[in-house]
Order: C-alpha cells, then structure tokens, then sequence
C-alpha cells in the first residue's frame, strides 16, 4: 500500500503561528522539505496579507524555493481573486477551500456557504482550462468550532457538488474528529470515483488515531506540517497538523510506504525550531527513531 504525503507546513503549519517570517525563510523551508522526499508541498497561499499576515507575499515564496520537478508544488485560494493572484505564477495545483458550516465559512470567508462552493466550481472550471490539477477541502468536515456538530450527510452533500475536482480532502480543522468519523466520510465519498484524503489537526491527540483508520479505508492522501506547526487563525485555540515526520513514522513501521525520507524531515524539523527559536509539538525530532541508528 502507498499514501502520498501532502507537506502543508509551510502553509496551514505557519500560518498559525505568532512569527512573521521574511519570504525568504518560507521559500528555504520549501527548499528544504523538497529534498526530502514529499511528492507535494503547499508552499503559500494567495489571501489577504492583512487577514493572515504570515502569508504575505506569495509570490516571493513560490519565485524563491527550489522544489525539483518530481516535486508538485501547490497553493491555497479561497476565492478566484485568489486564483487570479495564483494564475499568474507558475504553481501547478490549486488547493481550493471552504467550511461547511454557515458560521465558520462567514468568519473564515466572508460568504455563506452556497456562495463559496459557487466560486469554487468556477474556480475549478478555470483551472482546468489552466491546466492546473485542483484539490478541493471541505473544512470543518469533523466539527465545527461555532456551531458543534457536523452532519457528515451534509459534508457528503457538499462533496458530491464540486466533484469536479481532481481530488476532494475532507479536513479536521479544529481537531475533533474519531476514526467512527473518518470511515463514515471516506466511505460515504466512494462512489464520487475521485482520489480522496484528509487534513488532519492533532488538537485532542486524535490526529494519528484517525491516520491509520484513513489508512483502513484506503486514502489516497493525507496532509501533514513538519514538526506539527499550524492551525487556523479564524478558529479558537485551534492548534497544530499531524506533525510530518510523525505521520511517516507512523507509516513505516506499518509497512505503507510514502516514499519519504524519515531522517530528512527530523532534519527540517530541527532546523525549523531553531528558526522559531522554541519547541515544536511533533514528537519525533526531539525523540528519535526506533529502532536508533547504529
């Protein structure tokens, strides 16, 4: 069995944290992770500077780092303002977003739901005239921070209406999920005969729980941020991604391969917690491999 590893540190990872880094930073850490051998990295994401000002200057990032071309380099819109920013640079895949509960997509983008998926069939439909490859996220897909629960019917729902995207991630963003919830999701989306994944936040420690049931119910992709950075701004004490090296040690030691080098994204990892100057929540890179090395 293979997962494909999709590296969103350096942007659902740093997006939520209190440091502002330079672009040049952001394009080295992209620089770094893509020798280790991650098939994806979301480098920047293309929204308001004011909003998420960690985001600033897209373009920099995706001008500066050297990803080679094994390496599929992808970036966030959330509405085709975005996607215009984003067609003007050389970024192959668009990872196109929105939430689906009406509270979260109004704070998070402005809109009520309908009017992002909306968008998001346009925004599709123009990437594909492109030739840009778009994932599309249905945030919140496990929990909502405003509203509570979600009716994973109604997650399902929405998923049915942009299947037109060349692959549909059903997103913990707020860190609540279980892996009852995350069979339910996959399995519901089967039939929509489309390459499915997660976006998993580790926030109550259920993150790697539901890894390995996505694994059960054979995803394609799943998403994860070097050292466990991240978050999102608009929700409440949302804290850190499945942390990368974790993920695939998890994998490893499972016998599912990733094709990702484990010693390559501790070494990331260790350089990034220099760069913040603190300690990361991913395990890994302070714990080490097992068996250790010789």
């Amino acid at each position: 069995m293979r997962v494909d590893i999709c590296e969103v540190g350096p942007r659902d990872g740093l997006q939520n944290e209190p440091e502002v880094l330079d672009p040049t930073v952001r394009a080295e850490l992209v620089t770094r992770l893509a020798s280790t051998g991650v098939p994806r990295i979301e480098v920047a994401s293309f929204v308001s500077a004011r909003r998420v000002p960690q985001m600033a200057d897209p373009e920099k990032v995706v001008a500066l780092a050297e990803a080679p071309s094994p390496v599929t380099r992808a970036a966030l819109v959330l509405n085709e303002r975005g996607y215009e920013r984003l067609a003007a640079t050389d970024v192959p895949e668009v990872h196109a977003a929105f939430c689906v509960s009406e509270t979260f997509n109004e704070r998070n983008q402005g809109c009520p739901v309908a009017d992002s998926v909306e968008a998001t069939k346009r925004i599709i439909r123009r990437a594909h005239d492109d030739g840009r490859r778009v994932t599309v996220t249905l945030a919140a897909s496990f929990g909502c921070p405003f509203e509570g629960e979600v009716d994973p019917g109604e997650v399902l729902a929405y998923a049915g209406e942009i299947r037109e995207a060349d692959e549909i991630v059903f997103a913990d963003t707020i860190g609540v999920g279980v892996p009852r919830q995350v069979h339910r999701l996959l399995r519901g989306a089967a039939d929509l005969d489309r390459p499915l994944g997660l976006h998993l936040h580790n926030t109550r420690n259920t993150g790697y729980a539901n890894a390995y049931a996505a694994l059960e119910s054979e995803v394609s992709t799943l998403d994860a941020s070097v050292a466990g950075i991240g978050g999102c701004p608009f929700a409440p004490d949302a804290t850190g991604d499945i942390a990368t090296e974790d993920l695939v040690y998890l994998l490893d030691r499972e016998g599912v391969e990733s094709g990702v080098d484990i010693d390559a994204v501790i070494s990331v990892a260790e350089w990034l917690r220099g760069v913040l100057g603190r300690d990361l929540p991913g395990r890994l890179h302070r714990a080490g491999v097992f068996p250790p090395a010789s």
